[in-house]
């Protein structure tokens, strides 16, 4: 499986030749919780977001993603976090991720089964902060640092 996966890459490499763009997205609660996701493929905690699809931009891929994972909705981006674009970032593809913190509402809500488990609000003493999927316990530190990140 692990040679299978090497050549998949390779050849994502030479179709594609550039990384795919996404959004990550730190979810706020009025209570001032943040919301994690789940993930059904590596069964890790982890910030909602994805790719960025043809003819979108990053606010709208925020809004649809939040929705689809969360079931929450925005009610604004406080700040631009990061922007994370190491080769090794994500494990399935070279992915540029852009991390926002925002204010958000509503009912949480799995949407989107294929991909999430489930879907919890953490104070911020309590997020699970080791081990979670991609580089997402990156991308929190340095949230909870207040940096702003170009890495």
């Amino acid at each position: 499986m692990g040679q299978l996966w090497r050549y998949i890459k390779t050849i994502m490499g030479v179709i594609f030749r550039h990384p795919i763009t996404g959004a990550t997205i730190i979810p706020i609660l009025p209570d001032g919780k943040i919301v994690l996701m789940r993930r059904r493929d590596t069964r890790k905690w982890g910030l909602p977001g994805g790719l960025v699809d043809w003819g979108e931009d990053i606010l709208t891929t925020v809004k649809r993603e939040l929705l689809e994972e969360t079931g929450l909705e925005l009610l604004q981006i406080r700040r631009l976090v990061g922007v994370y674009s190491s080769p090794h970032r994500d494990p399935r593809i070279h992915s540029i991720s852009i991390l926002v913190e925002a204010d958000v509402f509503g009912t949480i809500a799995i949407k989107d089964t294929l991909e999430v488990l489930e879907v919890e609000a953490f104070d911020r003493e309590n997020l699970p902060l080791e081990n979670l999927s991609h580089d997402h316990d990156r991308q929190l530190k340095d949230y909870l640092e207040g940096l702003t990140i170009l890495a």
